[in-house]
C-alpha cells in the first residue's frame, strides 16, 4: 500500500509538471476559443436583429473576428513579455556567488539575502552558517550554483510571448469563425440566427466539458456554466439590437 501511494505521488508529480508546461498555450487556446466564440456570437446577432441587410452582417462578424484576434495576439504578447521580464528581474543575480569569498565571515550580509528571499531568520542564519564553511573549506573556490537562492518559477510555465500571442490569435479566430458561417454560407434572417445560435452553442459545451476533464472538474457541469455565459451575453445584445432597430425603424 505504501508503495503504491509512493508511486501515485510520483506520477501525480509528473502529471503536474506536464501541466504547468501546457498552461500558458492552453490558457490561450480555451480564452481565445471562447472570447471569440461569444464576443463575435453578440456582435452579429445585435448587429442582425437591427434589421440590416444579411451582407453587413457577415462583413461586421469578419471585421470583429480580425479585430478581436488582433487585440487578443497583442494582448497576450504584451502580457508574457511583462511577466517574463518581472521573472527576470527578480532572479538572483549570477555575479553574487562570486562575492561569497569575500564576505566577512562574522558579517550577516548572506543571511540577509536568505531572509530576503524569504527564509525564516534561523533557517537564514543556519543555511548563510553552511555555505561560507562551505566557501572557506574550498579555499574561495567558486561556490555552488545554488548558494544565494533561487525563485520558485518555470519559464516552461510561462512560455514565450510569440508563442502565446499566435495562440491567441489562432484560437480566437477560429472561435470567432463560428458564428459567422452561417452567413458565410448565404443563409440570413431568423435562420441565421438560429443557426449561429445553435453552432455556437454545441462548441460552448465541448470547450466547457473539455476544461472540466482536464481540470478534474464535472464536465457536464463546466459545460453547461460556459452555455449559460455565452448564451446570456448574445441575448442582452440581441435584444439590444432588438430595441435599436425598432427605434430606428
Amino acid at each position: 500500500a505504501a508503495d503504491e501511494r509512493i508511486h501515485g505521488e510520483v506520477v501525480r508529480g509528473l502529471a503536474a509538471r506536464g501541466r504547468r508546461r501546457l498552461a500558458g498555450t492552453f490558457r490561450a487556446a480555451v480564452f481565445g476559443a471562447n472570447d471569440g466564440l461569444v464576443s463575435n456570437l453578440a456582435l452579429v446577432l445585435g448587429i442582425g436583429a437591427t434589421g440590416v441587410p444579411a451582407p453587413v452582417v457577415l462583413f461586421t462578424g469578419i471585421a470583429g473576428l480580425l479585430a478581436g484576434a488582433l487585440s487578443m495576439g497583442a494582448g497576450e504578447y504584451v502580457s508574457v513579455r511583462s511577466q517574463r521580464e518581472l521573472l527576470e528581474a527578480s532572479a538572483p543575480d549570477p555575479g553574487a556567488r562570486d562575492a561569497l569569498g569575500d564576505l566577512d565571515l562574522d558579517a550577516n550580509e548572506l543571511a540577509l539575502v536568505y531572509r530576503a528571499r524569504g527564509m525564516a531568520p534561523d533557517e537564514a542564519v543556519d543555511q548563510a552558517a553552511l555555505v561560507l564553511a562551505r566557501v572557506q573549506a574550498a579555499e574561495r573556490q567558486p561556490a555552488p550554483t545554488d548558494a544565494i537562492g533561487t525563485l520558485e518559477h518555470d519559464d516552461e510555465a510561462v512560455g514565450t510571448g510569440m508563442s502565446a500571442a499566435i495562440s491567441s490569435f489562432l484560437f480566437f479566430a477560429s472561435g470567432a469563425l463560428i458564428p459567422v458561417l452561417p452567413w458565410l454560407f448565404g443563409m440570413s434572417g431568423l435562420a441565421a440566427t438560429v443557426t449561429a445560435t445553435v453552432l455556437v452553442s454545441l462548441a460552448l459545451l465541448l470547450t466547457g466539458a473539455t476544461v472540466g476533464l482536464l481540470s478534474g472538474a464535472p464536465p457536464l457541469k463546466r459545460a453547461l456554466r460556459q452555455l449559460a455565459i455565452g448564451l446570456g451575453a448574445a441575448a442582452v445584445t440581441y435584444l439590444l439590437g432588438l430595441a435599436f432597430g425598432t427605434t430606428i425603424g
